[in-house]
């Protein structure tokens, strides 16, 4: 079931439990469905930042708010199983059996967890675009490839949630009322690559949007998504023995290769798309490309 809520006339899929999944749709409509994984702080209005590439390759690309973020419902309880029938139910919503699956950032180890637990029958295609792998291998294994606020992030996520959910909700502040200075912010510490990226002003005010939207329910809901990430996955990434792409920007300042190199190593599934030059924005810079591999999985 689906329903177009006329109050703010965003569009909700309902889930056997009672919960609202907000979704944004770009891309053709008629296409194969590609279920899009936003990153963190953001929503799904990410899925507008890849509106050109989804068009080229005649995608339908539906952009989905996790629980708690953007519109989408608060869940008590969050798990990586629980998140793949999520993605199933907005499927069957919107009646596709066969569907793809991607995720940027934040969003990347969601993508991995589709292909985890959803039967490869019905997803049949998935790529994970800079994924925040930062607890494949255990709580925080990614520390000493972050950056020291990172780092210290999943420190207090494991340690002192307190801390932890002060700093998100002063990102949250950040980035409703400051947006032009939050995005100011994430181009001076990515490489050049990313900038001149953001130095488009309908990405760099798109990319503004989408992560005030995040906190449209406060930060609770990101805080749950970050402390999943952080803590070791309730999923191994070596027991995943499907196609999964892997696309990482080789000067990636947010999320360095290294992280996942080591889960692409360890995947037996994984294709790896290293970008020489490229940084996170490879979601946006390398669109083309990407939705390319999943038009031609899903047979467009």
């Amino acid at each position: 079931m689906f329903t177009n809520m006329a109050d703010d006339r965003v569009a909700r899929v309902a889930t056997a439990d009672g919960r609202h999944l907000a979704y944004l749709e770009v891309g053709d409509p008629d296409g194969p469905l590609v279920i899009y994984n936003h990153g963190g702080p953001s929503s799904r209005l990410e899925a507008r930042l890849l509106t050109e590439s989804a068009v080229k390759n005649r995608i339908r690309l539906v952009g989905v708010d996790r629980p708690g973020q953007g519109r989408s419902s608060p869940q008590k309880t969050r798990t990586y199983s629980g998140w793949a029938d999520d993605i199933v139910a907005v499927a069957d919503a919107l009646g596709y059996r066969e569907f793809g699956v991607t995720g940027w950032s934040e969003g990347g180890p969601w993508a991995l967890a589709a292909a985890a637990y959803i039967d490869p029958d019905r997803l049949r295609h998935v790529s994970s675009i800079a994924p925040g792998s930062y607890g494949a291998f255990g709580d925080n294994s990614a520390a000493q490839y972050l950056s020291k606020i990172d780092a210290l992030g999943g420190t207090l996520s494991l340690r002192f949630t307190p801390a932890f959910r002060l700093m998100y909700a002063t990102l949250g502040f950040m980035a409703k009322r400051f947006p032009t200075s939050f995005v100011k912010q994430v181009r001076g510490s990515v490489n050049d690559y990313d900038r001149q990226i953001l130095l488009h002003p309908e990405v760099a005010r798109g990319f503004g949007e989408t992560c005030a939207e995040c906190f449209a329910h406060g930060s609770d809901g990101l805080v749950r998504d970050a402390e999943l990430l952080y803590r070791r996955w309730a999923f191994d990434v070596a027991n995943i023995e499907r196609p999964v792409h892997i696309w990482q920007g080789l000067d990636d300042k947010l999320v360095p290769d290294p992280i996942n190199k080591a889960v692409a190593d360890a995947m037996p599934g994984a294709v790896w798309h290293p970008v020489n030059g490229a940084g996170h924005f490879i979601a946006i810079g390398e669109g083309d490309d990407i939705f390319a591999i999943a038009a031609e999985e899903l047979g467009a």
